[in-house]
């Protein structure tokens, strides 16, 4: 899948402020250099240029703001098709990353866009029609459809979905907001329904890369994470980190 056309409308600071920094600073360092500026300084550019060329490196390797991801982990949804629910869709990633990865799944991709959700990604677009248009762009749209809804409170009948997939959304409700809605993708999936849960984890990766910018909202722990799925009635499958996320499989087991 070509990802002309696809613009997923994340924050300039997001997807290119440690470059930003690089440029800067490493102008501001090839000046020192020319016009003999103290070894104090130079030191300290130095360390802001390789600071902000690792921060890149771990942000677009680890969340990769601008591209579809690709799916954790090969055990989610292994049959290739289904009715899959996409909990907190925002502007595509995840339903495009199920859509790739899982070509005969079709994709309910759920989202209450709230106001508040549209500033955060620009008022030339609302996050809606950024979703509408990334799945025309990716020749997707005949296998999506989008529908209002809050996570907390899901507007689908029980055992409704094959499966149901999350990326980057419950972290964002705190823990009250985030077991409801854990509760919700257990309600709405069939008996042996998969949820695949992916969100931000506060590792070393994060804090080097974001600072105090990661923490927002406390962040759960992946055993949080992992005691409120079995709460909710999940049995873990899989489990997995990579730089600043974690993600979670679990099946609806009733038996």
């Amino acid at each position: 899948m070509t990802q002309a056309g696809i613009d997923f409308g994340y924050p300039f600071w997001l997807n290119y402020g440690h470059l930003c920094v690089t440029a800067a600073a490493g102008a501001a360092l090839v000046a020192a250099f020319w016009f003999g500026s103290p070894i104090a300084l130079r030191l300290g550019l130095a360390a802001l240029v390789v600071w902000a060329v690792v921060s890149a490196t771990i942000a677009h390797v680890g969340i990769a703001p601008t591209r579809v991801p690709s799916l954790p982990t090969g055990a989610f949804l292994v049959s290739g098709g289904g009715r899959v629910l996409d909990v907190g869709a925002g502007t595509g990633r995840s339903s495009l990353m199920v859509l790739t990865a899982r070509p005969r799944a079709s994709v309910v991709a759920s989202d209450l866009f709230s106001s508040s959700f549209e500033r955060h990604f620009g008022d030339e677009r609302r996050p809606i029609d950024r979703l509408r248009r990334n799945l025309e762009a990716a020749g997707m749209s005949d296998r999506a459809t989008i529908e209002v809804a809050d996570m907390r409170a899901l507007p689908f009948t029980d055992a409704t979905f094959d499966a149901v997939v999350s990326a980057y959304a419950m972290d964002h409700i705190g823990r009250e907001g985030a077991e409801a809605a854990v509760r919700e993708a257990h309600r709405v999936l069939r008996p042996g329904g998969e949820f695949l849960l992916i969100v931000v984890n506060d590792d070393w990766w994060g804090r080097i890369a974001f600072g105090p910018m990661l923490a927002h909202g406390n962040l759960p722990s992946p055993a949080w994470w992992r005691e409120v799925g079995k709460a909710a009635g999940f049995r873990p499958v899989e489990s997995g980190t990579r730089p600043i996320t974690s993600w979670f499989l679990f099946v609806r087991d009733d038996g």
